[in-house]
């Protein structure tokens, strides 16, 4: 099952959502027309219900496994593009740890 919001405007105007489970789109709609019934608030003959299938992703990458993505060679006319970026970001993040760090030289100080 997963998470679904389905929603309408009704003839007023008025957006009318509510979050269900389901496992496809019919089972959606139906779990939601049973939800606006019961707020008494279904939905007229001629609305139309908009149905969101809700997906979250949670990836975990260590910076370790990003940086050595980068420096591999080759890859996707995409991939090669992407690399290319992400070592600009991460040669920017070493130099500003290195200015914060220690004996580094600190944002707003001056260089002699």
């Amino acid at each position: 099952m997963r998470q679904c919001t389905v929603s309408f405007v009704d003839t007023s105007g008025i957006r009318h959502s509510v979050e269900v489970q389901a496992d496809s789109m019919y089972g959606a709609a139906a779990a939601a027309l049973e939800t606006f019934h019961e707020h008494e608030c279904s939905p007229g003959v001629r609305s139309q219900l908009e149905i969101q299938v809700r997906s979250a992703v949670t990836h975990m990458l260590t910076m370790k496994k990003l940086k050595d993505w980068a420096a591999l060679a080759g890859g996707s006319p995409r991939d090669v593009i992407l690399k290319g970026r992400m070592k600009r970001v991460l040669a920017r993040e070493c130099v500003t740890r290195a200015e914060d760090s220690p004996g580094g030289r600190r944002a707003g100080s001056a260089v002699t």
